[in-house]
């Protein structure tokens, strides 16, 4: 089989999995919040922290190893502009996942804690800052996918 075909596959693939992942666990706690329920946001958590480190991590760390590789077999130079701004980009997004995750964590933590009811006023102020977090990361993902996909030759 083609290299080429193989490392482009993987790269869509994890591309796929590390956005697709984190809408929808980000969807699931959003959702899960809107109910006001520590119990069932302490259900919801768990799968979230799950999925960080099921499917966002091992996606995330194919990316750059399949960029790489592409980079590679295209004979691409790592300093074209369009790669130089993904790999900002990437690290805007890892700077906001990495405190989503452990907001996460938090979050489901102090849910499990709390008798059924209303979500505890410290998780909800950990939500907020858990939300904000995501925009960043988000806009990040969606900025990246466009650079995969146009390769633009010039970006000023």
């Amino acid at each position: 089989m083609d290299p080429f075909l193989i490392a482009k596959w993987l790269h869509i693939l994890s591309a796929t999995v590390l956005f697709g992942t984190g809408i929808g666990t980000a969807f699931q706690m959003v959702w899960a919040m809107r109910g006001d329920r520590a119990e069932v946001v302490a259900g919801v958590g768990s799968g979230v922290v799950a999925a960080d480190w099921l499917f966002t991590l091992p996606a995330g760390l194919a990316q750059p190893a399949t960029g790489l590789w592409l980079a590679h077999l295209t004979g691409w130079s790592l300093t074209e502009p369009w790669l130089l701004l993904t790999y900002a980009l990437y690290l805007i997004a890892l700077a906001a996942w990495l405190p989503v995750v452990a907001l996460q964590y938090r979050i489901r933590d102090l849910c499990r804690a709390a008798p059924p009811g209303p979500v505890p006023a410290e998780a909800r102020r950990l939500y907020r800052l858990w939300f904000l977090l995501g925009w960043p990361g988000f806009g990040a993902l969606v900025a990246i996918l466009w650079l995969m996909v146009s390769k633009p030759v010039a970006l000023f």
